[in-house]
């Protein structure tokens, strides 16, 4: 997709034409941008660490969050 080496506001910007849901492990990133002005959601994944084994057990929450995740909202699973 090209977008290797952009920042959160560029991804968000570029995802939000052809997504629904934006998901990251930056807790920072709903400090660092405006998600409400975005047509999209994210969710946070909040676990010790990125590694698969980590983020792995977090994948139910998830799947019951997505069908009730808003454009313009912020969730945080786990931690």
């Amino acid at each position: 997709m090209g977008w290797a080496g952009k920042q959160n506001g560029d991804l968000l910007s570029l995802a939000e034409p052809d997504f629904d849901v934006f998901l990251t492990v930056d807790r920072n990133l709903s400090y660092q941008q405006a998600v409400a002005k975005f047509k999209i959601a994210v969710i946070v994944l909040v676990a010790k660490g990125n590694k698969r084994s980590d983020l792995v057990p977090l994948i139910p929450s998830l799947m019951m969050m997505l069908s009730d995740v808003q454009p313009g909202k912020v969730v945080k699973i786990g931690g």
